[in-house]
């Protein structure tokens, strides 16, 4: 599934991902390929991405916003 991550300065990351584990307002959860449509708010903490080609990549936000559509999954973060 594809996945962007832009902050208010530039886009962090775009590419392939296998997962994506995020930090929400009521507790982490996780997003994997063929996963339901959804729109959630992300609280302080540490985005987990493990690629395609089985890299581990973190980021830390302090908040924002995911939306996953098609396979398409999209985080606005502060």
């Amino acid at each position: 599934m594809l996945l962007e991550i832009v902050t208010p300065e530039k886009k962090m990351f775009s590419g392939e991902v296998d997962l994506i584990q995020l930090p929400g307002i009521s507790g982490s959860f996780e997003i994997l390929k063929n996963h339901a449509p959804i729109i959630s708010t992300l609280d302080r903490g540490v985005i987990k991405i493990k690629t395609s080609d089985g890299q581990e990549v973190l980021f830390e936000v302090d908040g924002g916003v995911v939306e996953c559509k098609k396979n398409i999954v999209t985080v606005l973060a502060d």
